[in-house]
């Protein structure tokens, strides 16, 4: 199983606290759209960034001189937006981090797909950004479908917990051997069910710390997800779409199957 989750915005630099197991697996590609990055002016970066001044600077300065290579922070610790905040992985033990080693994978813009320990440096590029590259007219036509096949070759099962934005990246190109599982986390509304953005990122960041911690490997076990007041609901779930409800008491009881 591999578990798709988005990146956040707001990046830091450590170097100290675990080490960098490896770089991208997509670094070259990488490699090709900073080159494109660099060769736009401060007015373009700052409308494709879609950003104010402050950042689109701070940005602009980082790409002058990045090093795709030195002074790396592991991905899973680089990233610092509310889902990361809830998954909280410097506090995760030895197991918990091999088992997010193993089954995560984070999607993103500039590096493409990302193991939680490979070296990454502080970027701004949303996979919906509007960059042309080559004959590509954006991301989502220059990366294609290598990710989808990159995955393919790890795993026929995947959870996406990821935006739709960035599941956009990967989805399409799956053959229909592989197998998806979606989440929502939401709010009954009357006959509907609402989710809002921040609710849902907090509710990502913490699956993934819950899956880590019961070592999560059987997607029976995933209605037992029952944190942040989410629990499942049997009535709105269907096939391999699982849905939480904050508040709800429809779910299923009892324990987790063994891996």
């Amino acid at each position: 199983m591999r578990i798709l989750l988005s990146p956040a915005k707001k990046m830091r630099v450590d170097v100290d606290f675990l080490p960098c197991e490896s770089l991208p697996f997509f670094l070259p590609q990488t490699a090709v759209l900073l080159q494109q990055l660099r060769g736009m002016d401060y007015a373009a970066l700052k409308a494709l960034w879609n950003c104010n001044d402050s950042i689109a600077s701070l940005h602009f300065q980082r790409m002058k001189t990045m090093d795709l290579q030195l002074g790396l922070t592991p991905a899973i610790l680089s990233y610092e937006g509310i889902q990361y905040q809830y998954m909280a992985p410097r506090v995760f033990e030895t197991g918990q981090l091999a088992y997010i080693q193993e089954h995560l994978r984070i999607l993103s813009g500039f590096y493409g797909l990302l193991r939680p320990f490979d070296g990454v440096t502080p970027y701004r590029l949303e996979m919906q950004a509007k960059l042309q590259v080559g004959n590509t007219k954006d991301l989502y036509g220059f990366w294609g479908d290598k990710l989808a096949r990159r995955l393919c070759a790890e795993t026929g099962l995947i959870l996406d917990l990821a935006s739709k934005e960035y599941s956009k990246a990967v989805l399409p190109h799956l053959p229909k051997s592989v197998r998806v599982l979606t989440c929502t986390f939401g709010e009954e509304k009357g006959r509907k069910v609402v989710e809002k953005g921040t609710l849902c990122k907090m509710a990502r960041g913490e699956m993934v710390r819950w899956l880590a911690e019961t070592n999560l490997t059987n997607p029976r076990d995933l209605p037992f997800f029952d944190r942040l007041g989410y629990t499942f609901s049997a009535r709105h779930s269907s096939g391999d779409h699982y849905v939480y409800l904050k508040g709800g008491s429809d779910h299923a009881p009892s324990r987790l199957q063994s891996p």
